[in-house]
């Protein structure tokens, strides 16, 4: 790649925008620092201003959050790698979105990886707009309205989650089922949606999480199983049955 990526680090610890901007600099060559900011006043103008192609992205910082950022800088065009402390909130809605993330203390390997994924959409001129799920997923109240977004053999797609019927666990891959009688195939262990989703979604089984939203009965025999709206029996573990027997307050 001839031209570097330019790009600007958003954040609010002055050593930790030291140890990034050292990090880049050694380790990805390909990225040029064109600024800083250490707060989302600093933040805002600086992006206007350079328009980068890539913004490093602290979750959060005084004034606002990362979030913040995305909402004022809708009409500028970037792709972002967040830094987060741990956060179960920040961490969710990043993941829901297939958001690239470091979390703190930031590891080479990991930024590497990263910048190197983005540097492969620039190069393919891929302009999905991750930043707008990312918003609209942090924004959104009503959890079956967030979006997923599910990384396929070809490419990715986009769903609702209410759309989603259940997950089950097919290897190396997971097997998405939506409510229009449709399958996706996604490049993501079983064990990485049941992370990342909350209730409704629920894990009943080693292959499988549903939408218990879907549930329309549950029978004792055979070990316990429950039939969804679309008729698919599934099994519920032992190990598994007392929460799901609970959430339905049996």
């Amino acid at each position: 790649m001839s031209r570097k990526i330019t790009s600007v680090i958003i954040e609010d610890e002055a050593a930790a925008r030291d140890v990034l901007r050292n990090y880049i600099s050694k380790y990805c060559p390909q990225v040029e620092v064109l600024g800083e900011a250490a707060n989302i006043r600093e933040a805002v103008p600086l992006i206007h201003e350079q328009r980068p192609q890539l913004v490093f992205l602290d979750v959060e910082m005084p004034f606002g959050n990362a979030f913040d950022v995305l909402e004022a800088c809708k009409d500028c065009s970037f792709k972002t790698i967040f830094v987060t402390a741990f956060s179960e909130y920040s961490l969710k809605a990043l993941n829901q979105s297939a958001a690239y993330y470091l979390l703190k203390p930031v590891s080479i390997e990991e930024l590497i990886i990263a910048v190197n994924k983005v540097q492969e959409e620039i190069l393919q001129q891929q302009d999905f707009d991750r930043n707008k799920i990312i918003l609209q997923n942090a924004r959104e109240d009503k959890p079956g309205k967030q979006q997923l977004v599910l990384p396929t053999l070809d490419g990715f797609e986009v769903v609702l989650l209410e759309s989603i019927v259940r997950f089950k666990g097919n290897g190396n891959f997971t097997d998405v089922f939506l409510t229009d009688g449709t399958k996706r195939m996604v490049c993501r262990f079983l064990k990485h949606f049941s992370e990342i989703l909350s209730h409704p979604f629920m894990r009943v089984h080693k292959t499988h999480i549903i939408n218990t939203q879907f549930v329309k009965s549950y029978h004792k025999g055979g070990g316990g199983y429950a039939v969804l709206h679309d008729n698919t029996e599934i099994e519920i573990s032992p190990n598994y049955k007392d929460e799901f027997l609970k959430l339905f307050k049996l």
